[in-house]
């Protein structure tokens, strides 16, 4: 990784477009440190800390701790994420938007784009406002009154949008996916508090610290949690580059005097075709009832609330059972064994041991359906591991930590490989070479 950012700074072009990328991130980070008015952010603090282990905790991390302090980026790309499932949906159900997404072209990406922008939009309303309920149902405003509200679910409403709108100029003019890079940032940004909590853990532990809601770590979990989480990285990276080759053989055609086909290539189907797209989906549904009980002060400290905790059993099935589905929707929508098939028959390629059509088709579908099992599963393995790790040693946050690991991980190889790709198309003598 290093060495590709290394070769890549020396092309002026993908230079400037590292700059843009690296300038963009620092906006976000500091908008994560410019408060909101009207809000008492020395409670909210404290509040936070005995609520790290909740799903508020959960949504503290993927925003780069700007949930926790009440900043303008608190919200960060949760209704940008959020909006996108929806519509993701929306045009699977609705056969207007199904036709807009598959045969308006360009005009019809550019309107489903917009229409995801304005669901945004309403999104970021309604999650403002119920974070003002939250702060005001729990005394964490330093002044209330009609106009405090109206600048409080503004400024977040606001924050959300230049978020989205900064993701898109980074997917535009810098490297990688700009929602993915802002995920990455934030998620970079809390490993140094997540090491002090592991560290303080271990020193009350051996201080022999019993007082209630004192975080205590059992000095032989720190080893662990350090092992487990490299393998973790190791296995990630193995998954992420695994795939399945079917092999294809084209037919010889004899044109004048000339043969052509006769060769042979490759289908790679790769085991985790929909990447981290179903982990961050299935979460944000997932976390969608203990994020409403979180914002109506009735249900705070209700039962309901506790059953959706991040470390419920509950939450942990309902997770993986999104993780599933969600892997399988991406799956289909970006493999289409009809679609190649056809390709092949066309261009007179064939799979050995399968007629080309239908036969063919049938057999791609089998292997898209055994593949996508599998990588679901190695979805759900990696966001269960750490729920059990840290219910079985007692630290809780590890259950934010696996998805954490598993969305930086799956970035920072999504970006080498856009490096790569930039370098490729500029740097041909080496491509040929």
């Amino acid at each position: 990784m290093l060495e590709t950012i290394r070769n890549a700074w020396k092309v002026q072009e993908i230079r400037q477009k590292l700059i843009f990328t690296a300038f963009a991130l620092l906006v976000f980070r500091l908008g994560t440190a410019v408060p909101v008015p009207f809000i008492n952010t020395d409670a909210l603090r404290a509040y936070f800390d005995a609520a790290s282990t909740s799903i508020l905790g959960m949504m503290n991390v993927m925003s780069g701790g700007a949930f926790g302090t009440g900043t303008v980026f608190a919200l960060s790309i949760q209704p940008y994420i959020n909006a996108s499932i929806i519509i993701q949906l929306l045009t699977v159900a609705i056969p207007a938007l199904e036709r807009l997404a598959k045969e308006g072209g360009e005009e019809g990406k550019r309107k489903i784009e917009r229409i995801t922008r304005f669901t945004t939009l309403a999104i970021a309303l309604v999650q403002g406002f119920g974070y003002y309920t939250l702060l005001k149902s729990n005394a964490l405003l330093a002044e209330t009154g009609i106009w405090a509200a109206i600048v409080i679910v503004a400024s977040f409403t606001a924050g959300s949008v230049f978020v989205m709108w900064l993701g898109e100029q980074i997917t535009e003019f810098g490297i990688g996916n700009g929602i993915s890079m802002i995920l990455f940032a934030g998620i970079i940004s809390r490993i140094p508090s997540a090491v002090m909590y592991l560290i303080e853990g271990v020193k009350n532990s051996l201080a022999g610290v019993t007082a209630e809601g004192a975080v205590v770590v059992p000095v032989w979990a720190l080893p662990l949690v350090v092992i487990g989480t490299l393998a973790l990285v190791v296995f990630v990276v193995f998954i992420s580059g695994a795939e399945r080759r079917i092999p294809v053989q084209y037919a010889k055609r004899v044109v004048g005097r000339k043969q052509y086909g006769g060769q042979s290539s490759k289908i790679p189907m790769k085991v985790n075709m929909s990447g981290v797209l179903p982990v961050i989906f299935a979460q944000t549904i997932a976390s969608l009832p203990a994020t409403i009980a979180a914002f109506v002060p009735a249900w705070s400290d209700s039962g309901f609330m506790k059953v959706f905790d991040a470390n419920g059993v509950p939450y942990t099935v309902i997770y993986i059972l999104l993780i599933v589905g969600f892997s399988y929707f991406y799956s289909t929508i970006q493999f289409n064994p009809i679609e190649v098939a056809n390709n092949l028959k066309s261009q007179g390629g064939f799979i050995p041991g399968f007629r080309a059509g239908r036969p063919t088709a049938e057999f791609l579908s089998r292997v898209l359906n055994r593949i996508t099992l599998f990588g679901a599963l190695y979805l759900g393995v990696i966001a269960l591991l750490p729920i059990i790790t840290g219910n079985l040693i007692g630290v809780q946050a590890l259950a934010i930590g696996g998805t954490s690991v598993l969305i930086v991980v799956s970035v920072a190889l999504d970006t080498q490989k856009a490096l790569d790709t930039q370098m490729i198309m500029r740097n041909y003598k080496g491509f040929l070479n």
